[in-house]
């Protein structure tokens, strides 16, 4: 049992597998592998912790950019304030935002995609209108605004109508929420306004 080496099993650990993983590969019993993590006090990733790792095998599927030009700090500061101003803060484990402007929401997605180095192919699209609304041309004109595939929208929402009002106009196209589940990001651009 020579690998049973602190330096071995915490390389192994920190690539991804998991304990049981880990006891597989090197043929032995998980008690005994759990006795070495213990003896050589090798911190335990939490559930939460684990399930992201086995979720996101290849490292995070994001990368904030560091060094960043004039624009990219404007694009930066604009798209925290977007954020903290009209995010959705109480998602633990994604990042959210919702809007009718469809300018917003692509200021928006360009801060994710420039910034974070989220993929668009990661993000999803849920579409709320009221029922006075054509559920087709509001999805149309979100689809044709973000140029984004179909499949990346979820299903829409239909709330009842509010009668008569204002608000007609302001959500002629309904209100379009874009998401990014991560819960590692989400802190981290919560973490990023904390300082602010």
């Amino acid at each position: 049992m020579n690998k049973l080496n602190k330096n071995f099993l915490t390389k192994l650990y920190n690539k991804g597998f998991s304990i049981q993983e880990i006891a597989d590969k090197l043929k032995i019993n998980y008690h005994t592998l759990k006795y070495y993590f213990g003896k050589y006090k090798i911190p335990r990733r939490s559930w939460s912790e684990a399930t992201y790792v086995k979720r996101n095998p290849n490292g995070d599927p994001f990368k904030i950019k560091k060094k960043l030009n004039q624009k990219e700090v404007e694009l930066k500061g604009l798209g925290l304030g977007l954020f903290w101003g009209e995010g959705c803060h109480t998602a633990r484990f994604e990042v959210k935002l919702g809007n009718t402007d469809p300018m917003l929401i692509k200021k928006f997605i360009e801060f994710l995609e420039r910034i974070c180095g989220v993929k668009r192919k990661k993000l999803r699209f849920q579409l709320q209108i009221f029922s006075d609304v054509s559920p087709k041309e509001a999805f149309n004109f979100w689809l044709n605004n973000l140029k984004v595939p179909v499949d990346q929208f979820t299903k829409t929402i239909v709330t009842p109508s509010r009668g008569k009002g204002t608000y007609k106009k302001k959500c002629k196209y309904g209100v379009l929420t874009v998401s990014c589940h991560n819960t590692k990001l989400k802190k981290v651009l919560d973490e990023m306004l904390r300082k602010y």
